[in-house]
């Protein structure tokens, strides 16, 4: 007897509808499993075979052929076995074919027939409601986040049992319920506050948040660079819905989604300076995200920079410039979203004295190759670059408190609210995602402003990125100003964050 259920898998970060068709014929007891099927999904022979009789049910002793359309499509995951287990008993005609009419099932079976959770749910079932479906199996751990897609009915189930006493109409489930969220959750355990001094730190970091610019701290050990990073989320807008659905989706694929809840707050990554490139941009034979995808929409933070390899720096170039990581392999060709903002720290030299304190006690030879570990198209890539001095004693134990991450973002999100407006037309959310053809329509300089950077791109040489660059970033602070032109004060001020590596 034929019979096909539809499962799910995920590819890169989008779902796939799998159709799992069987056909059970007279013949020698076989299990034949075909559809470009990965380990993981050869193994659920067994697996199902055990579940099934684990659960009180007869695996059919016949000729079983089961096949995975589309069979073009690769097929990496371990939430198929229970599509595969229902669609064996509805070909073998212990579950009615018409209950499971426009049904999803996903989840990984356990030998005794419990049903665990699987990573990718959420673009799993997106892609299902897409596709006309109307009703979700999934464990019971993962409901929640199934109940994200608000057009299908969500069943959250503990064993074969239960799936198989639902769909016989033996013992009928309740659906899922979502529980309810409180309106906003953006509580952090730091704040600005919290940090004395560094005024122009402060401010690089708030015109960063404003525009979403990339920012290098060049600063001796203890001046607090670490700590000012760390609060840069504090001060972000959050995120529009459409932002925290796709950055779900990433987690979602990534099994880093936690609760299943929808994601509020913004991401923070901070690799550790031995990662590889693999770990950074993404890989694997199926290649898998990357930090700066798990940063998307959010901070990517590189302590130590000059301590991370030459070559894994070199390959967040294509991400800073283009927002998106192409990732090629034999079995597959994906591209991940990598729209972050890049917080890098570094000490200036590898004692950490160099230009701040007298008595550095490095040659200049290992001044320049440990500076010279950061490339200047990367260097280029930044935005802002700021020194960051040693506070003062008295700024540490001054009794006035400092301005909160609340003051900060307010102002942030007025000028984010200024540049939605003027970018709407071409589908950009903030100044650094503008290209030049953004620039000249929407970005407008007074002659004394032209002038300063006519002069400027003479004396300093600057590259045809760092013109526009210089560009985005007068017009975050003079959206911070809430000033409708670029003046010559805003160019100045863009002019003086440019690099600031000092070499011997």
């Amino acid at each position: 007897m034929f019979a096909r259920i539809y499962g799910a898998a995920t590819l890169g970060l989008n779902g796939h509808v799998i159709a799992v068709e069987t056909d059970i014929s007279n013949g020698l007891p076989s299990f034949d499993l075909v559809g470009l099927a990965s380990t993981s999904v050869k193994e659920a022979k067994e697996r199902v075979r055990a579940a099934v009789k684990n659960s009180g049910y007869e695996f059919p002793m016949r000729r079983l052929t089961v096949n995975l359309a589309p069979a073009d499509l690769k097929k990496d995951t371990s939430g198929l076995d229970l599509s595969l287990a229902v669609a064996i008993l509805v070909s073998s005609g212990q579950i009615p074919e018409e209950a499971c009419e426009k049904c999803l099932f996903m989840g990984e079976l356990a030998l005794d027939g419990r049903i665990r959770p699987v990573n990718g749910i959420l673009p799993m079932v997106l892609e299902g409601a897409a596709q006309g479906m109307k009703t979700v199996f999934v464990s019971r751990d993962n409901a929640a986040e199934a109940l994200l897609c608000p057009d299908l009915t969500v069943y959250g189930v503990d064993t074969l049992c239960d799936v198989a006493a639902c769909l016989t109409g033996e013992k009928p489930l309740d659906a899922a319920r979502p529980e309810p969220l409180a309106p906003d959750q953006l509580d952090y355990d730091v704040d600005f506050a919290e940090v004395q001094g560094q005024a122009e730190a402060k401010r690089v970091l708030e015109i960063a948040a404003a525009g979403g610019h990339n920012v290098l701290m060049i600063g001796p050990p203890g001046s607090g660079k670490t700590m000012l990073a760390k609060r840069i989320p504090t001060i972000l807008p959050p995120m529009s819905e459409a932002e925290a659905l796709e950055v779900t989706k990433i987690y979602s694929v990534a099994g880093l989604l936690g609760k299943g809840r929808l994601l509020q707050q913004r991401p923070f990554r901070s690799p550790h300076h031995t990662i590889s490139m693999a770990g950074l941009v993404g890989g694997g034979s199926i290649p898998k995200p990357g930090e700066v995808t798990l940063s998307h929409h959010g901070v990517l933070f590189l302590d130590e920079l000059p301590e991370f390899p030459r070559s894994v720096l070199e390959v967040l170039r294509q991400p800073l410039e283009d927002g998106v990581v192409h990732i090629a392999r034999v079995q597959a060709a994906l591209s991940y979203p990598s729209r972050f903002v890049l917080v890098a720290a570094m000490n200036p030299c590898p004692c950490g004295r160099y230009g701040f304190d007298e008595g550095c006690t490095c040659s200049d030879s290992e001044i320049r190759r440990y500076t010279h570990k950061i490339s200047g198209p990367l260097l280029d890539r930044i935005d802002l670059h700021v020194r960051v001095e040693r506070p003062a004693y008295w700024e540490l134990t001054a009794r006035r408190r400092a301005e909160p991450s609340s003051a900060i973002r307010s102002r942030v999100l007025s000028a984010r609210h200024r540049q939605q407006e003027r970018l709407a037309p071409y589908g950009c959310t903030c100044n650094a995602h503008m290209g030049h053809r953004e620039i000249r329509a929407t970005c407008q300089l007074t002659e004394a402003a032209q002038q300063l950077l006519r002069e400027a791109f003479d004396a300093l040489r600057l590259s045809a990125r760092s013109y526009d660059r210089i560009i985005k970033v007068s017009q975050t602070i003079a959206d911070l100003a809430k000033e409708p032109v670029i003046a010559k004060d805003h160019v100045a001020e863009a002019i003086s964050y440019r690099n600031k590596m000092h070499q011997p």
